[in-house]
């Protein structure tokens, strides 16, 4: 019976590092499939509207943030894994069938199907607020707490980096070269991704199947059901907090921000300076490549972590971040650095401008801000903690506001000059960890 158990919970590991994946996997998707459709005839190169995806994806944490929290404590951690796996094959599958709408009702003169997509990434998005609710604890509870939950939890968050790395240079590769011509002849559509989309739903079916026969112990199945605890403060009682919320808002918006409309500035040959027969590819490479710092960055801060304060790694982080984004404002696109990509064809060594170089340095100053703003922001609020956790999932909708309003820059003016919006987030979060993060509410009971 032991051995069986034992032998669950290895598959059941090894289902939620899956799902892991499949959160960055999902959430990355969209940004290169915007390379599609602002390619599109009515689109007329939009990066706003290329980047409508994204904002549906996040848009949902808004809604599901604190729902998926309490579903998590009235239906259990199975149940809820499972619902999220159902929500998220759906939403993949609406994604899927958006690249084989005929031609229907049109509104605002784009196509029927771009609306089927919206639908699609939100439906996703709830999907993925369902999973980061789940899937941290889950893997805490099948290590056993302490070491080993927090051991399988960063496992956890390297396949998450893993995947986001990938997903973009997959993408890229299947779009290969994104011309006018190309799209107007029907060469190039969401259909292109369909081998990704395919993985996809392959992925969540498994993954459901697998852990609908596992049995895993829910960790609050032994405790007393009751009434729901009132007490007489909220964590938005404590600035510290109320500006962290804020700082966590402004941190997914750059993190998402950067690469995103770096790949849209290199999928732009006219813009990048990159030949239009790989522009898209390249683009989709040096994007997943921010993401491959991120997990580069996260194994960093993780084996520094237990030495250096959080405040110091955000301030480090912080103005690092603006160092690197003020550089590749103030760089031209023609001068160029030397990056290795997949073309579509082939792994290569060729030229990037170093702007894009720079952009994607601040991957490894992203990789460690959300640990810093949380810790910091939930830093004496005791018993408030499990409330501030559903706050925070709701302000990953930042993620989604942010970079469209960077991109509707980028529509009125450029790409470079877009990134003032990750400049000035930055410059918050710097201000954040030098004095917002200071607690001046220690007045009020948290016990």
């Amino acid at each position: 019976m032991v051995q069986e158990k034992k032998q669950g919970n290895i598959v059941a590991i090894i289902t939620m590092i899956f799902l892991f994946a499949m959160i960055s996997f999902v959430t990355n998707l969209a940004a290169p499939i915007g390379v599609i459709w602002k390619n599109q005839p009515e689109f007329a190169g939009s990066n706003f509207l290329g980047m409508l995806g994204n904002l549906m994806n996040f848009a949902a944490y808004l809604f599901m943030g604190i729902p998926a929290g309490k579903l998590l404590s009235k239906i259990g951690y199975k149940k809820t894994a499972l619902a999220a796996i159902a929500v998220g094959f759906i939403g993949v599958l609406i994604q899927f069938l958006s690249g084989i709408v005929g031609v229907g009702a049109e509104l605002l003169n784009l196509p029927a199907s771009f609306y089927v997509y919206l639908l699609g990434a939100f439906v996703a998005g709830f999907s993925v607020c369902m999973l980061n609710t789940v899937v941290n604890p889950m893997l805490n509870t099948l290590g056993g707490g302490g070491n080993k939950g927090n051991q399988l939890i960063q496992i956890g968050g390297s396949a998450n980096s893993l995947a986001g790395t990938l997903t973009p240079m997959f993408v890229g590769a299947l779009i290969g070269d994104v011309t006018k011509e190309r799209v107007l002849s029907g060469d190039i559509s969401i259909a292109n991704v369909n081998p990704v989309l395919f993985i996809a739903l392959a992925v969540f079916a498994a993954a459901f199947i697998l852990l609908f026969f596992i049995p895993i112990e829910d960790p609050d199945a032994n405790k007393k059901k009751g009434v729901l605890a009132k007490f007489e403060h909220s964590p938005w009682y404590f600035r510290h907090f109320v500006l962290g919320a804020i700082g966590i808002f402004v941190y997914v918006g750059i993190e998402v921000g950067i690469p995103g409309t770096l790949n849209f500035f290199l999928s732009d040959a006219e813009a990048s300076g990159l030949h239009p027969a790989n522009a898209a590819a390249i683009g989709g490479f040096v994007a997943g490549t921010y993401w491959f710092l991120m997990l580069i960055g996260r194994f960093i801060g993780a084996s520094i972590g237990g030495k250096i304060s959080s405040k110091l790694m955000l301030i480090v982080a912080s103005g690092l971040g603006i160092a690197f984004v003020l550089g590749a404002m103030v760089s031209p696109a023609t001068v160029t650095t030397s990056m290795p990509v997949f073309t579509g064809s082939s792994f290569t060594v060729t030229q990037v401008p170093l702007s894009a170089l720079l952009l994607v340095l601040c991957g490894l100053c992203t990789s460690i801000m959300w640990g810093g703003i949380f810790n910091l922001a939930v830093e004496g609020l005791g018993k408030y903690i499990t409330v501030a956790s559903g706050i925070f999932m709701m302000m990953v909708v930042g993620g989604g506001i942010l970079p469209l309003f960077q991109n509707w820059i980028a529509d009125k003016s450029t790409y470079m000059t877009s990134y003032w919006v990750p400049v000035i987030g930055l410059v918050y979060l710097l201000f954040y960890a030098l004095i917002g993060s200071k607690n001046v509410n220690k007045d009020i009971p948290v016990d």
